[in-house]
């Protein structure tokens, strides 16, 4: 069984359409939209892409989103990129997605910032600039938004637009895993198993893991896997292993996969089951794991000889 620990080295961005937290009733607020009133414009499409309490359409959502996001308001203009990222209710288009992110990013809209630098590290409707990337990460960041924290802390954990650092890395995972940004609270988890610009900890290591593996996330609970398998900052469990890795595994990741078959072939855990064993081999076998091929071939299963 594998027994590594990985950075989850990616940006993310957050898509996802926002209302401001006080909205009018839905005849209000059209009245209001319809008189050139930004805000309700931007509520109005947040009513239509939400459907509450309307028919749902991505389409009106749009049009009342570039209303006001023509109007100024930048939390219009966020929306509507996201719209353009998406293609939801317009033609989809990195390029309009980046120009209405800007627009909210320079208002100082933390999101779009965030969204922003994510276009920059991908390429996607601006040309690649890791530099870009981190500056504009920063300001999300700085603003105390998770997501940018995160990725901000991406970009210093492989140096992406500024100079390496761990210390600096898992400054910036710890103030995002702290508000529960998932990604942020594996990283984190990982810094502490390498002691990467922290001291060496298996307790926070699995304290994180398990924080984010609770939300989910399949690469935490693999991680936390092997944890409980090593008794590595908890009470060595190999059936508590396994129950994580199963739900790693269900989501599709690979080594897990490969980790229940062990189990399951040797009776590592859990009752003996060749057929189960094969199961999860194959899972893993189709998303090209080495161990598990060769599990395979050694069985002379077909296909695998």
């Amino acid at each position: 069984m594998k027994r590594i620990f990985g950075i989850l080295l990616f940006f993310a961005l957050f898509v996802g359409q926002t209302a401001r937290a006080q909205m009018e009733p839905f005849g209000i607020t059209l009245t209001k939209a319809q008189a050139g009133d930004p805000i309700a414009q931007c509520n109005l499409g947040a009513y239509y892409e939400s459907g509450y309490g309307i028919e749902q359409s991505y389409i009106e959502a749009a049009k009342w989103w570039c209303k006001a996001a023509e109007q100024g308001d930048s939390l219009a203009q966020c929306n509507l990129g996201g719209c353009y990222y998406k293609g939801e209710g317009v033609e989809q288009s990195y390029t309009e997605a980046a120009k209405w992110w800007r627009k909210a990013a320079e208002q100082g809209f933390a999101m779009a910032q965030c969204n922003l630098g994510d276009c920059y590290y991908k390429g996607e409707g601006v040309e690649q600039s890791y530099t870009e990337a981190a500056k504009w990460s920063r300001k999300a960041a700085e603003q105390g938004y998770a997501q940018g924290q995160f990725n901000y802390g991406a970009c210093y954990a492989y140096g992406l637009g500024v100079p390496q650092s761990w210390t600096e890395a898992v400054k910036w995972y710890q103030l995002a895993a702290e508000q529960g940004n998932v990604q942020a609270q594996c990283n984190l988890g990982t810094c502490y198993a390498k002691g990467c610009g922290v001291a060496q900890s298996w307790t926070e290591a699995a304290k994180w893991f398990l924080l984010a593996a609770e939300q989910g996330d399949a690469e935490a609970q693999y991680n936390l896997g092997i944890c409980f398998q090593y008794g590595q900052g908890v009470t060595k469990s190999t059936l508590v292993a396994m129950q994580w890795w199963r739900k790693a595994a269900e989501q599709g990741y690979a080594d897990a996969q490969n980790n229940m078959a062990v189990c399951l072939y040797n009776g590592f855990g859990v009752e003996k089951s060749k057929d189960e064993a094969i199961k999860w081999w194959k899972k893993a076998a189709k998303q090209g794991h080495k161990n598990a091929i060769g599990a395979l071939k050694g069985l002379d299963i077909p296909d695998y000889d």
